[in-house]
């Protein structure tokens, strides 16, 4: 590590991350996290303007998943200060939460698409409602409408954690932490290498 304060001997310096970190084949990291975030259905998409350096994060529908559900597809209006971001800097993360306080994160590189067989793949009528009809009979939302685009998201790494316990037995894991000052073990806490993920898109080219 770059920055420490404190020398822990032959203790963890992060007890929780030592206790939570879970381990499983790569199949089930990958298709759990992908499952995770099919029922987040909403993750907060952070990019960075290339020319003053600073992070700006909104709320996106997920539109699809290529390659096996390691990488991620949005639609775009490529009128937006998103898209200008990315042509900046093509760096992005995406974040997702749920009320459980399960989370994922998912940090890659990014492109924006505007071949009309690609946005005609992943249309969807709803974009209607975001686009608007300007009346011309070119910009009015539908698959055509020179203004949709797709945000591929290539996954570089993810880290995500999923609960392993009822929320019963994690409030008393969590209580019990207090007392005796062991770390709870109350998530499943997984990481996804660039190397795993490049193994496993190797071999699911394009599954979706």
């Amino acid at each position: 590590m770059s920055f420490s304060n404190t020398d822990t001997g032959d203790k963890p310096a992060d007890p929780y991350k030592a206790t939570n970190i879970d381990e499983p084949s790569l199949k089930e990291k990958v298709e759990d996290l992908s499952e995770f975030i099919s029922s987040s259905k909403f993750g907060m998409m952070t990019t960075r303007d290339g020319s003053s350096g600073a992070l700006v994060s909104r709320c996106m529908a997920l539109a699809a998943k290529e390659n096996g559900g390691i990488d991620l597809i949005f639609h775009t209006n490529t009128e937006s200060g998103k898209t200008s971001d990315i042509d900046s800097d093509p760096h992005i993360n995406i974040a997702f939460l749920n009320s459980s306080g399960e989370w994922a994160s998912v940090s890659g590189t990014s492109s924006i698409l505007t071949d009309r067989s690609t946005v005609k793949k992943y249309y969807s009528p709803a974009l209607k409602a975001w686009l608007g009809d300007l009346g011309d009979g070119k910009h009015d939302g539908g698959p055509d409408d020179p203004r949709i685009g797709v945000i591929r998201v290539e996954a570089k790494t993810a880290t995500y954690a999923i609960t392993r316990k009822n929320a019963i037995s994690r409030g008393i894991e969590m209580a019990q932490g207090i007392v005796t000052g062991k770390a709870p073990a109350v998530n499943k806490l997984r990481e996804i290498s660039e190397q795993e993920i490049q193994t496993w898109r190797s071999s699911n080219k394009m599954v979706e």
